[in-house]
C-alpha cells in the first residue's frame, strides 16, 4: 500500500512540473487569467506532492529515544500543511486573479497554444489521476468513495485522487473559459473561470485539511475493527470481563490497542500469560495494522 501511494505521488510530481512550466509560458503568451490560474494550480500541486513525499519518507524513519512509537505522524503533519497551501496559495490566487481580470481584464490574443497545452495538460493529469486511482482503489476495499476518504488512515491516497480530479475538472472550467471569452469577446469570463477554478481548490484544501486533522490529533481504528477485537477477548475462558479499550493510530498501517482486561478469580499466573499470549497472537494475525498490544492484567480477580 505504501508503494502504490509513492509511485502515484511520484508521478503527479512529474507530470504537474511539466505542466505548470508549460502553462505558465503560454498564460505569458495568451494573457488568459484562467490559464494563469492553471499554472498557479499545477505549481502549487507539484510543491505540495513533494511536501507529501517527503512525509511518506519521513514516516518510515524507524523508532527512536525521542520518538519510541516511531514517526509516522510525520505523513499527518505534511499532507495537513499540503492542504493549507492549496487554500491559502492555490485557491486564493486563482480567486484573486480571477476577480481583478474581471474587474481589469482585457480581452487576450486568441492562441491556439492555449487549446495544446490545455490537451497535453489533460494526458499527464489523466496519466496522474490513474496512479492515484489505483492507490485509492487497495484503499477502497468495496466501499464508497465518501466512506473511503472518511475511513482512510492513509492521506495521501485520497489527496493525489483529490488534486488530480480538481486538475482535470479545471481544465474543463479553463477550457470553457477561454473559449466562451475568446468567441463573444467578454474577457470577464476567463477570470469568472479562474474564480471556478480557485473555489474549487478551496473546498479539495478543506476536506484534506479536516481529515488530516482527524488522524493527526488521534484517531482510532473504525468500529467494526474494535467489534471484532471485543469478541476476541471476550471468548478467552480466562477473561472475566473487559473494561476498557482505547485504540490509536500511529501511522497509516500501525496502531496501538490498549486494553483493561479483568481475570477469572481462579486463574493462575500461567493461565494469564498464555491467555495473554493467545489474544495477542489472535488480534494481530486478524488485523495486522494493530502492531502494538498492551493487555493491562493488574486487576486479576479482587
Amino acid at each position: 500500500m505504501a508503494e502504490e501511494s509513492s509511485r502515484a505521488v511520484i508521478a503527479a510530481i512529474v507530470g504537474n512540473l511539466a505542466i505548470a512550466v508549460c502553462k505558465f509560458f503560454v498564460a505569458g503568451l495568451s494573457g488568459s487569467a484562467a490559464m494563469l490560474s492553471e499554472a498557479i494550480h499545477s505549481l502549487v500541486d507539484t510543491g505540495n506532492d513533494g511536501l507529501m513525499l517527503y512525509g511518506i519518507r519521513s514516516s518510515r524513519k524507524p523508532p527512536d529515544a525521542d520518538h519510541p512509537f516511531g514517526y509516522g505522524h510525520e505523513l499527518y503533519f505534511w499532507t495537513l500543511v499540503v492542504g493549507i497551501l492549496i487554500f491559502a496559495i492555490g485557491g486564493g490566487m486563482s480567486i484573486l486573479t480571477g476577480i481583478l481580470h474581471v474587474l481589469h481584464g482585457t480581452q487576450g490574443e486568441p492562441s491556439l497554444w492555449n487549446y495544446a497545452v490545455l490537451a497535453i495538460a489533460a494526458v499527464f493529469e489523466s496519466i496522474s489521476f490513474g496512479y492515484g486511482l489505483v492507490a485509492f482503489r487497495k484503499e477502497q476495499r468495496g466501499r464508497g468513495i465518501v466512506e473511503t476518504i472518511q475511513i482512510s488512515k492513509d492521506p495521501t491516497t485520497f489527496s493525489v485522487l483529490l488534486e488530480d480530479s480538481a486538475a482535470l475538472v479545471g481544465l474543463a472550467v479553463a477550457f470553457v473559459g477561454i473559449f466562451m471569452s475568446e468567441r463573444l469577446g467578454m474577457p470577464w469570463i476567463d477570470g469568472a473561470s479562474s474564480i471556478v477554478i480557485g473555489v474549487l481548490l478551496c473546498l479539495i484544501a478543506l476536506v484534506m485539511v479536516y481529515e488530516s486533522k482527524s488522524l493527526l490529533i488521534g484517531e482510532g481504528v473504525e468500529r467494526r475493527t474494535l467489534q471484532g477485537v471485543r469478541a476476541i477477548i471476550s471468548a478467552e475462558p480466562a477473561v472475566e470481563s473487559l473494561d476498557r479499550m482505547g485504540t490509536l493510530y500511529l501511522g497509516p498501517d500501525d496502531a496501538m490497542l490498549v486494553v483493561d482486561v479483568k481475570f477469572r478469580r481462579d486463574s493462575s499466573v500461567d493461565d494469564v500469560r498464555h491467555a495473554i499470549g493467545r489474544m495477542t497472537t489472535t488480534i494481530r494475525t486478524r488485523y495486522p495494522r494493530i502492531r502494538h498490544v498492551y493487555l493491562d492484567a493488574s486487576s486479576i480477580g479482587d
